[in-house]
């Protein structure tokens, strides 16, 4: 890959996030069936839908410059959601587990922010205004859900975390059953 101009630039960045984007469609509904939270669980479904709407984003601030909506493969998505994953596969306490999966989103987040970030930067020097404005969408509801993770987390989950026996006791017969 020639890097020859800041426009290149922002096409191989769309390219890395719509691969990134994609990865995550297919991560973000087994990490929902793994959530024992339930707002959790419906963080990560609001996610997914958003996912959607991010990645016909794409499609449109590629259609505008004229390049096919097409990824490159974006290894630094892959390595986050493989380490998600292999939370999937760990003997975990549920609510240890749903402290777990807001960590491992909330590295998937950052990394979002940060190439949106750029993504909407490079837009914006070389005057692409409606790209622009669509990168500035997602950046803004990426951010707003790092800050929803954040809040699940310090409201309750990383405390039931801390002794998940004291949080199951609270919770009726049936539902310590039903995560057991």
């Amino acid at each position: 890959m020639k890097l020859d101009s800041l426009e290149t630039l922002l096409i191989e960045e769309l390219r890395d996030l719509y691969n990134a984007e994609r990865q995550i469609l297919k991560a973000l509904p087994k990490m929902a069936k793994a959530a024992s939270s339930s707002n959790l669980q419906n963080g990560f479904q609001e996610h997914l839908r958003q996912t959607q709407t991010q990645v016909e984003r794409l499609d449109k601030i590629f259609a505008d410059l004229g390049k096919p909506s097409k990824g490159k493969k974006c290894e630094a998505m892959e390595g986050l959601l493989k380490e998600g994953a292999e939370l999937l596969e760990a003997d975990a306490e549920p609510a240890v587990l749903d402290a777990a999966l807001i960590a491992a989103a909330q590295r998937v987040e950052h990394y979002e922010i940060a190439g949106y970030g750029c993504a909407r930067t490079y837009a914006k020097l070389l005057g692409h205004s409606e790209a622009t404005k669509l990168l500035q969408e997602t950046l803004d509801e990426e951010k707003r859900t790092d800050e929803k993770l954040t809040e699940l987390a310090v409201g309750s989950i990383n405390t039931e975390a801390i002794d998940p026996e004291a949080s199951m006791e609270g919770k009726s017969a049936s539902q310590r059953r039903a995560r057991a």
